[in-house]
């Protein structure tokens, strides 16, 4: 693949800068949240104000307890795999879709609501937060490969979550950073907002180790399967009602013979398919050192497994963090962070004709008997699927206090790499074999300096002054290779790496035959920042803080470059200033904040201007770079125009808390409320025809986010010998609205889509059904339906302009992908060493269009089809036990009557999930272990369940397997029930 590349050098950057006025900002940029990390903070220099971001913004906050923080204890017994798992329902304002049971699967996470469309998986990259790990924001894959992608139910290569890195048992703390002063400090990369994570530090003087272990099983579902007998009593009532001859002689083929055992003998394809699968992890950390130098080693093994299709994860963690202050004004740290991620993935018909965007017959599918399907997954071990992820990042800082003066130098790296090597045999794909190779890394260098000042005066004033400069490098690369139509099943070559000097560097494979196709692609973006920053106190009451930097980002245009992003934030402590005698509040603090950062480009797409690219497809093959051995470049005609005039979008926040805290500090309440502006952002705007392309980019449109959060953290039994009781409640309300479109428009039709200035981004846009047509008499006469006359036995569409023509201009906004409320529920009961603990999690006021059920009920139209959509896997025979029931409409109509786009399928997938119960026992004072064994600090069993129990009205397995567009469609493996038994030993 051939693209016009815009990247912007460091030495431009500096070059640009010159002629730029420079303004003061605040704290600390996105890496001197490491610059301290905790490992200096214990060391015997103790630089008091190089503290991690996640110590000062816990320091800010008055209620540790009750404020934006996941509770590690309590999920440390929970066999979570991702950070999404990890943070699921632990905390306000964050929203986690878990839409597919597969270990080491993509899963979306939104905080404070969405700031863009939602309508493929593509969009969901721009919306997902920073995480950051001991200071370094991560690098994740780049949804550019998403180009030359016919269908995205999966981005090529591994497609494995980089989040699943990271170990719940190296864990300190997680924090989710909202507040528009604190984002401002940690720049761009945060304008979705953030997660800082923390590992846990090596400390000067302690001598630690801690062993953790657990095993158990992801179980296997209880399904009601079905054969043809089911299938075939489905489809008579469609055959008695509207059927005619020909009809009847079009019947499928494999439903027409009952005495065929495939389809008509025993279903009882579940035991291969659904299993009961081991699932276990083990892992060790040592702390040890002196007071001058101090280390932390931390190395695991976790196998997370999925209870469908054989699936699983294999994961190696490894860490190493060391300390040292050789002078007592001199502090050096760093730590290494290394992880392999082995996924097994599924085998479904759907990712394999997606991969290879090859439909073979489908008009005979899998049986659901088990010595058929037994024998199509023996002839599948030919096949292969090999995906690895390897990733690295850490850091080096390097800290000095002369007097008051404290300055920081940081290097900051995030590496990570993914391999797939795929193939399927000719007897899988209608006699034609396939393979394909991946080879893509993501890279992100990142270099900061900060100078901090701070002096007191009088007893009662201080001001933190600062001043500093971060430079981020990100690469992100890709090489992809598809061939088809092997001369036999037995090559199956690698053709990533090869002789580019060589004669048959690109015709290897085609010279034996197969039909080959190659991608390569590479973006590099330079991100340069200078801030500075001033904050005032007064006492403990009061205060004051203020930053401003200047962001300049090479995926910009060079006119839109660079932008000044001034943030503020007031911290008043009612408490200590006007009520110190009342004894109603224990503390009442109130904190605003108002924040703009630049939102960057993911891509460079947009910073070159008008472009070339290879692109010679057409609308079914939109990215087939060329004909035979020649390759085409020309005006990106499918992708869309991109013009000048665009500039970078800007995300703008406004905070207001207030935390109360009463009862002797047993009960802390947080309520914020909040509001978010995402303005200049990019879409593409429908152009004529005439032109050639598709769309025309343009900057304007902006999006809202207003909302509420209620944290509660409750002691309400307190005994210190006896029963206690701890309870956490957190709710977050959002409301979403297209403020509005480029050019001043009201409305924009995207593919199946619409925004309407005034309605939420994740509205879906339907046909109103209100029933059916049972007779003649009710259709009125000439009404049609996009030009086709409607008949008895088609749907009533509601005709809201009175036409009496039913088109586009007829759908209705209606319904949200995304929740009004969500959150969570904590519990934990402890009595002397005995611990009991569980997690609810919730989602309401989402909506989810029942795809499945729609190709379900339209079957003609999908077996005539014969597309993606026409596929049928083995888990389809299968009856769900809360299925919905239709009205039978002429299936062969051509107005297609159980076409997606209708509220017929829309239905509630609000839920309430028993996220995990766990139990468990501190052995430790029990004599036969601590006699005469002072070191033994822990030895705790405990067992957890996961995924209990789902409340929903929804009709299909679980509203949470939908996918990110809001459709679910039946294909995600489900969220396994899991079971293990565990240990932790601290000495």
């Amino acid at each position: 693949m051939v693209k016009n590349y815009t990247s912007l050098s460091f030495a431009l950057f500096l070059s640009a800068v010159g002629s730029q006025s420079l303004y003061a900002m605040d704290l600390v940029p996105n890496c001197r949240a490491n610059s301290n990390n905790g490992l200096l903070y214990d060391t015997v220099a103790n630089v008091s104000n190089t503290d991690t971001i996640g110590r000062m913004i816990q320091s800010l906050q008055k209620f540790k307890n009750s404020r934006d923080t996941v509770n590690i204890r309590s999920v440390n017994v929970v066999p979570n795999l991702s950070l999404q798992q990890i943070v699921k329902g632990n905390l306000a304002g964050v929203y986690v879709q878990e839409s597919s049971g597969e270990p080491g699967s993509m899963q979306s996470m939104i905080i404070q609501g969405a700031s863009g469309p939602l309508f493929n998986k593509r969009d969901m990259y721009a919306l997902q937060p920073a995480v950051y790990l001991n200071g370094v924001p991560l690098v994740q894959d780049n949804p550019f490969a998403f180009d030359i992608q016919k269908y995205d139910f999966n981005r090529i290569g591994p497609a494995t979550n980089l989040f699943s890195q990271i170990d719940i048992s190296n864990i300190q703390s997680i924090v989710v950073i909202k507040d528009p002063y604190e984002l401002a400090k940690l720049g761009p990369n945060a304008a979705n907002g953030a997660i800082y994570i923390t590992t846990k530090n090596a400390k000067a003087g302690v001598r630690d180790i801690s062993v953790n272990s657990y095993f158990g099983y992801a179980t296997k579902p209880k399904v009601y399967t079905v054969n043809g007998e089911y299938e075939n009593n489905f489809r008579k009532q469609f055959y008695q009602k509207y059927a005619n001859q020909e009809e009847y002689d079009n019947y499928a083929a494999y439903l027409r013979d009952s005495t065929n055992l495939a389809y008509f003998g025993p279903s009882n394809w579940n035991d291969l398919y659904y299993k009961n699968t081991p699932t276990y992890s083990a892992d060790l950390g040592i702390i040890g050192g002196s007071e001058r130098a101090s280390f932390r080693f931390f190395g695991s093994g976790t196998k997370s497994a999925g209870n469908a299709d054989d699936t699983n994860l294999k994961r190696y963690n490894v860490l190493f963090g060391i300390n040292m202050a050789p002078f007592s004004w001199l502090t050096v740290s760093s730590n290494v962070n290394a992880v392999r991620l082995d996924r097994d993935r599924n085998r479904s018909l759907r990712d394999r004709f997606a991969e290879a965007r090859y439909i073979p017959d489908l008009s005979s599918p899998l049986s659901p008997n088990a010595i058929n399907f037994g024998s199509y997954l023996e002839e599948s071990k030919k096949s292969v699927d090999d995906n690895r992820t390897t990733a690295i990042n850490g850091n080096l800082t390097i800290s000095a206090k002369i007097n008051e003066l404290i300055l920081t130098s940081s290097l900051m790296f995030d590496y990570n790499e993914g391999i797939r090597d795929f193939f399927v045999p000719s007897t899988l794909m209608g006699g034609i074999s396939y393979l394909s190779n991946y080879f893509g890394y993501n890279q992100r260098l990142i270099l900061n300096n900060s100078a901090a000042y701070k002096f007191d005066f009088k007893e009662q004033h201080s001001f933190d002054l600062e001043l500093g400069q971060t430079f981020q490098g990100d690469t992100y690369k890709y090489n992809y290779s598809q061939a088809y139509n092997g001369p036999n099943d037995y090559v199956k070559l690698n053709k990533i790496n090869g002789n580019p000097q060589s004669d048959d560097y690109l015709n290897a494979l085609a010279a034996s035959g197969f039909y080959v196709f190659r991608f390569i692609d590479k973006e590099v973006s330079n991100l340069l920042s200078f801030y500075g920053s001033a904050k005032y106190r007064y006492k403990d009451i009061l205060t004051l803080s203020g930053i401003v930097r200047r962001d300049g980002a090479s995926n910009g245009q060079p006119d839109s470059r660079w932008i000044t992003s001034p943030s503020s934030s007031v911290s008043y402590n009612l408490k200590q200033h006007l009520l110190k005698d009342n004894s109603t509040f224990d503390q009442l603090n109130i904190t605003a904040g108002w924040g703009r950062s630049v939102r960057v480009f993911l891509d460079d797409r947009y910073a070159a201007g008008p472009q070339y690219r290879a692109e010679n497809g057409w609308f079914e093959e939109p990215t087939i770079p060329g004909y035979g051995p020649v390759l085409g470049i020309n005006r990106p005609y499918e992708s869309g125009f991109i013009g000048y005039g665009i500039k970078l979008p800007q995300a703008e926040r406004t905070n207001l808390t207030v935390d109360v805290s009463f009862l002797k500090d047993r009960l802390h309440v947080s309520v914020s409320a909040y509001n978010r502006n995402d303005n200049d952002q990019v879409i593409g705007i429908p152009v004529a025809t005439e032109t050639g392309y598709n769309v025309n980019y343009k900057s304007g449109m902006k999006i809202n986010n207003k909302g509420l959060e209620l944290l509660l953290n409750g002691h309400v039994i307190k005994h210190q010998d006896g029963l206690n009781w701890n309870t956490a409640v957190n709710v977050n309300y959002n409301k979403n609205k297209v403020k509005a479109l480029p050019d001043g428009l009201h409305e924009l039709i995207v593919g199946d889509n619409r925004l309407e200035v005034g309605k939420s981004v994740g509205s879906f846009w339907l046909y109103n059904n209100t029933g059916i047509y049972s007779s003649a008499e009710q259709i009125q006469e000439g009404r049609t339906f996009n030009g086709i006359s409607i008949n008895v036995g088609d749907p009533i569409w509601a005709d809201h302009n009175k036409d009496n023509r039913i088109d586009n201009k007829d759908k209705v906004m209606v319904g949200d992908r995304l929740p009004k409320f969500s959150g969570g529920w904590n519990n934990t009961f402890s009595y002397k060493n005995f611990d009991l603990g569980f997690n609810f999690i919730f989602a309401a006021g989402q909506k989810a269009l029942n795809q499945y059920e729609a190709t379900k009920y339209g079957f003609i139209n999908r077996e005539a089809g014969n597309d993606i959509n026409s596929v049928k896997e083995v888990s389809s025979w299968q009856k769900i036990e809360n299925e919905k029931q239709y009205p039978i409409y002429n299936p062969w109509s051509d107005v297609d009557p159980y076409r997606i786009d209708q509220d017929l399928f829309l239905e509630n997938a609000s839920y309430i999930k028993l996220r995990s119960l766990s139990i468990g026992y501190d052995l430790k004072d029990l004599k036969i272990f601590n006699h005469g064994n002072k070191s033994l600090r822990r030895l705790y069993l405990y067992a957890t369940a996961t995924n209990l129990l789902t409340i929903s009205k929804f009709s299909g397995v679980d509203p949470e397997l939908a996918n990110v567009n809001g459709y679910y469609d039946g294909a995600n493996l489900t969220i396994p029930k899991t079971f293990v038994l565990g240990f932790k030993l601290d000495l």
